[in-house]
């Protein structure tokens, strides 16, 4: 089996559990997917199978969309609400274009401070397993870039937002960043991810969906129809399908190589020599 498939993630598992039940109903061991979601979190997990693994680091670095909520007055270990509590405050009073000003403040390229609590190594040792041994570690920072943010409610001590981000963004660190520009405590008490790319909530199914064969494998082209597409000769087949280096024909930094209707491969500018172009990714039988 090789494919796409778009699943909306239940809430209280992992990332891997969801992969875990996959390789039992889609009979595979050959499956990945593309951007870890915390237990807590649900929405779209994009899910590769067979080849289309290849397609795993192509499709993590494509921006995301999310709602969170922050639960005002608590601050927990884990920066959501599953931690352990750490503080409890009185929530000052705080007016809705005050809450906008400081999301909005967050547009644009920023540096953020891994959480302690993710699955990011350090020396080859998970950070949430120095958190679970009491082990202080200098916590990695990272550029991120915040396309959007808006501000959906104000209410009940909460605060929901959506946001579309980078690669590697953590909403749990942002929420902690907010919270300081307002001056206040808080925690992540629920997120959706609501898009991925082009893949969007609405077009995800469920794990029993799944299971029943209710679900829509899509296809390479399916989900590379954003890339420039070029289309390919005999000639260029043989010397693409050997991973050669060619000229560089199209604008973009990458492009898919189009042989007699099929995409076979993801080529990109060659850093040596950008008048040429070098293999990427490849998909030829």
């Amino acid at each position: 089996m090789n494919g796409v498939i778009i699943l909306n993630k239940p809430a209280n598992i992992t990332s891997r559990d969801v992969i875990n039940q996959l390789t039992k109903i889609l009979n595979t061991k050959k499956i990945g997917h593309t951007g870890t979601l915390d237990p807590i979190a649900t929405g779209v997990l994009v899910i590769c199978i067979g080849k289309y693994t290849k397609l795993c680091e192509v499709l993590t670095s494509t921006y995301k969309e999310y709602i969170a909520t922050i639960k005002l007055g608590l601050k927990t270990d884990t920066l959501d609400i599953t931690g352990n509590i750490l503080n409890k405050e009185e929530i000052p009073n705080l007016s809705e274009i005050q809450i906008i000003n400081v999301l909005e403040s967050f547009l644009g390229k920023s540096i953020q401070t891994t959480p302690i609590y993710s699955a990011v190594k350090i020396n080859g040792k998970k950070l949430y397993e120095y958190a679970r041994e009491g082990k202080e570690i200098e916590l990695p920072k990272r550029e991120i870039d915040i396309q959007k943010i808006e501000l959906l409610s104000y209410k009940n001590n909460e605060i929901t937002f959506k946001t579309t981000v980078s690669k590697g963004t953590y909403i749990r660190a942002l929420i902690d960043d907010i919270c300081t520009k307002l001056n206040v405590i808080g925690t992540m008490s629920s997120l959706i991810r609501t898009k991925q790319g082009n893949f969007s909530l609405e077009n995800a199914y469920t794990i029993e969906e799944i299971a029943k064969k209710n679900y829509h494998l899509l296809t390479l082209e399916e989900v590379l129809n954003d890339y420039e597409k070029i289309n390919i000769d005999d000639n260029l087949f043989e010397k693409v399908k050997n991973g050669a280096i060619i000229t560089r024909t199209f604008k973009e930094e990458k492009a898919c190589l189009v042989y007699k209707n099929k995409i076979i491969a993801i080529y990109q500018v060659y850093s040596k020599d950008k008048k040429k172009a070098k293999p990427y990714k490849m998909f030829i039988e």
